[in-house]
């Protein structure tokens, strides 16, 4: 290999920063796995709500992209993060407002219906470098007041 790191394509997702903080590996991650029984350690519970939100992000991004279809686009003009993130804000504000005149809950439910024909690997390529200790701190200091928390409630 000419220096580059080759990239194998079961070694899928991101890598633990703390920038980014992924779920625990070997622990387990969808929803439906706590369906018959709920979080039983500190990792469970932080990958059930780490689930649970990455649910709501991707429910929320495949309404806006059917709805808007700059945001799905993948051809060109390529705007800048930043512009994106003002498009991105945009359409959320005028999503919010056409919802309010007219509730379209046939965009949620088609955008329900493709995330459940959708198998989602969540397997993670992880390194040990400083950004990953690091997130590893954080992660395991959000889990440990998650599950104080939990276990007060």
């Amino acid at each position: 290999m000419n220096g580059c790191r080759q990239i194998l394509p079961w070694r899928r997702g991101f890598m633990l920063k703390a920038q980014v903080i992924t779920p625990y590996r070997g622990v387990r991650y969808h929803l439906k796995e706590y369906s018959q029984r709920d979080p039983q350690n500190v990792r469970e519970l932080f990958n059930h709500r780490h689930s649970s939100l990455r649910n709501v992000i991707e429910r929320t991004f495949g309404v806006l992209k059917k709805r808007f279809p700059i945001i799905g686009s993948r051809t060109e003009p390529h705007y800048s993060v930043d512009m994106m993130t003002y498009i991105i804000l945009a359409c959320c504000i005028l999503h919010n407002f056409l919802h309010e005149i007219d509730n379209d809950d046939f965009l949620l439910e088609e955008v329900n219906r493709d995330l459940m024909q959708r198998d989602i690997d969540v397997s993670h390529s992880q390194t040990h470098e400083d950004g990953y200790r690091l997130g590893s701190q954080i992660r395991d200091t959000i889990a440990n007041k998650m599950w104080t928390g939990y276990c007060n409630n």
